[in-house]
């Protein structure tokens, strides 16, 4: 797990060294153990690698400040998290042995193994035992398609010097992160939106679409473009290919996806047995480190199958388990997660938050995830991998892609109601509705409610919302701003198809959900120099899951990850698979913003909210007032103002111009 940066200039400017190790400096604590450079002239074909101040001595590197005067329009920076081939040996970039191909990885390649076994047989020669040299040996072997076959997570660049053409890709669910940005002759990639604001080209305005997302459904990281106009990423599953006679224009290209039209014959006993073999599988290559590896643990299922599948697969081990503990009885889970962790004989480690600890690290926070957020859930996992790094950690295993994948939240039962309306069952709907309303936090008028928005066509949205006073442009957004930036107010959670269920866990694996928390993950656990894996998220188990019948998912009681608990019997307590509820990191919001009450006054009412014209401030002033008094309704996007107000401000967001 590390840090990694990227200049090429096609303007013919040459490259400032000091720049480079400026930035990449920056993301030092992506990776603290080592740091590397690459600097080259592809016009002349000559090509560097070279040292920075903390790389190994026993290399016998230059240093990259030996060419600092030199015409360089390509510079690649790295820093390196050692966790496979602690040795010198797995120093990067790295090249193959003729040169032709340099890689800079970000991330882990969990089926190395079996990879370079396969490459062994064919005649490929091997000096380290790092996952690194496998993934070069396979491109040098396979090109383009050795993506496909990797099992892991990974954000790449490689350089090609027979193009010369620089490769990046990012893997297939967007688990790590790659950033990129352009202008006409220059093109920059990095591991973290900050590091490219620290290129002079690169602006901070804000991305109206974007903004107006955020705003108004706590949506980010949809696709290939940020909060910033001038920084864009590399979707998940997509590859990008830049040679200098594109003018460093090219565009992503998808490499892989889910197939959510493929359907198993099995029955649900078997699919059970196959998804226990799946994720024990997903489990065990996961385990795969030079160095210590530990659990975040909830309570939840998801955690849970994870800490004790780790305890099934090695019955010895010292399992270390890391947990948030809510001052809040109703969104507390420690009893579960002390439950498992007697049960796995783990090493367990806890860290209670209050509403100060969010107030005094909330600046930290921003500053870390760069891009705002949807609620301070996030600050409670920043504290427990924060916990991790206190007692040495550097790998950890959490469950980030199961609610996605398996049905896990609530507004899931809705579209297990709409899939049998659409497909006209509607005796069993009833049935299912009145099972439904029985479960722990389901009000009955709430999921008809969603049940019916899922159903109306999109030419009734508009007048649906109406009526039910949710409109697409609140009064707290200044819509003739949005206006004059060409905004479109489309709805995000239309369903077509008679398998609404399926449609709507797609949309949240693939542009809602899922890729904001891997966001959120990997900031929270990188600010701490710790690499955290996601063990549900691999391309088999994912698919695997998409093929599964709806009803695998949700059965008729409302129970959720039907399957999966099928699949967890025997290795995870029943008593926490006959769990009812779902409650997962939450923290108390409303409680917080009630405690903190003189701070929010001093955020909403101060210039920085003033200066931001896409809201109307004195409505949101008003919102929150109701509020205070008990009158209003609490929701989320009274956190996103927040969060949106100290983002600009930290980092000085222009909305104008």
């Amino acid at each position: 797990m590390c840090g990694i940066f990227g200049l090429w200039h096609g303007d013919g400017t040459a490259i400032c060294v000091d720049e480079v190790v400026r930035i990449t400096a920056s993301l030092s604590h992506r990776g603290p153990d080592d740091e590397g450079y690459y600097v080259g002239n592809t016009t002349q074909g000559q090509y560097h690698a070279c040292a920075g101040a903390d790389t190994l001595p026993e290399l016998q590197l230059p240093s990259i400040q030996r060419f600092r005067g030199d015409a360089n329009d390509l510079a690649l920076g790295f820093r390196r998290l050692s966790i496979l081939d602690l040795s010198a040996a797995g120093h990067q970039p790295m090249s193959t042995p003729d040169g032709r191909f340099t890689v800079i990885l970000n991330g882990e390649i969990y089926n190395y193994l079996e990879l370079r076994d396969e490459l062994a047989r064919q005649g490929a020669v091997f000096r380290s035992h790092s996952d690194t040299e496998v993934l070069l040996a396979a491109i040098a072997k396979w090109g383009r398609e050795a993506l496909n076959r990797l099992v892991g997570m990974f954000a790449m660049a490689v350089l090609d010097r027979a193009g010369p053409s620089l490769l990046l890709a990012r893997d297939f669910f967007g688990i790590k992160p790659l950033y990129i940005a352009r202008t006409k002759g220059r093109f920059a990639f990095a591991s973290e939106i900050g590091a490219l604001l620290q290129l002079r080209w690169v602006g901070r305005k804000v991305h109206p679409q974007r903004l107006y997302d955020y705003l108004r459904f706590g949506l980010t990281d949809d696709g290939g473009r940020t909060l910033l106009a001038d920084i864009e990423q590399i979707p998940a599953g997509h590859m990008l290919e830049i040679r200098p006679g594109d003018d460093l224009a090219a565009q992503p290209q998808r490499y892989w996806r889910i197939d959510a039209n493929s359907q198993t014959e099995l029955s649900f006993e078997d699919a059970a047995t196959r998804l226990r073999e799946l994720f024990l599988d997903s489990v065990s290559v996961h385990l795969r480190s030079d160095v210590p590896v530990g659990a975040c643990l909830s309570g939840g299922i998801d955690s849970s199958a994870i800490v004790m599948a780790m305890r099934h697969l090695a019955a010895n081990a010292d399992i270390h388990t890391f947990s948030y503990c809510a001052d809040d009885e109703t969104v507390g889970e420690e009893k579960w997660g002390d439950l498992v962790a007697q049960q796995a004989r783990a090493t367990v480690h806890k860290t209670r938050i209050d509403a100060s600890h969010l107030q005094n690290d909330l600046s930290q926070l921003i500053e870390t995830q760069h891009e705002p957020f949807g609620s301070t859930s996030i600050y409670a996992q920043h504290r427990v991998f924060r916990l991790a790094q206190q007692a040495g950690l550097k790998v950890m295993l959490d469950g980030q892609g199961a609610d996605e994948l398996l049905g896990g939240y609530r507004p899931y039962l809705a579209a297990r109601l709409a899939s049998l309306a659409r497909r006209g069952n509607w005796a069993e709907a009833a049935g299912v509705f009145r099972q439904f309303c029985r479960l722990p936090g389901v009000a009955m008028p709430e999921l008809l409610r969603q049940t019916g928005g899922l159903l109306t066509p999109d030419a009734l949205q508009d007048i649906v919302r109406s009526v039910a006073g949710r409109k697409r442009v609140p009064s707290w957004l200044d819509r003739r701003w949005f206006d004059r930036q060409g905004v479109r107010y489309d709805l995000h959670w239309t369903s077509k198809g008679p398998n609404v269920l399926r449609e709507k866990l797609l949309e949240a694996f693939t542009r809602t959900s899922l890729p904001m928390l891997l966001r959120y993950e990997d900031r929270n656990s990188m600010a701490y120099s710790i690499e955290s894996r996601v063990p549900f998220l691999t391309p088999a188990l994912a698919q695997f899951v998409f093929s599964l019948p709806e009803d695998y998912l949700i059965i008729a009681d409302g129970t959720t990850k039907a399957v999966f608990r099928a699949a967890m019997r025997g290795i995870v307590p029943d008593a926490v698979l006959d769990r009812r509820d779902k409650i997962g990191f939450a923290t108390p919001e409303r409680n917080w913003l009630g405690t903190l009450r003189p701070w929010v006054d001093e955020i909403l009412g101060s210039e920085a909210a003033a200066r931001i014209p896409a809201m109307n401030i004195r409505k949101v002033r008003q919102e929150w007032s109701r509020l205070r008094e008990g009158r209003g309704r609490f929701d989320f996007r009274f956190w996103r103002w927040i969060n949106l107000i100290t983002w600009a401000s930290r980092l000085n967001i222009e909305f104008e111009g």
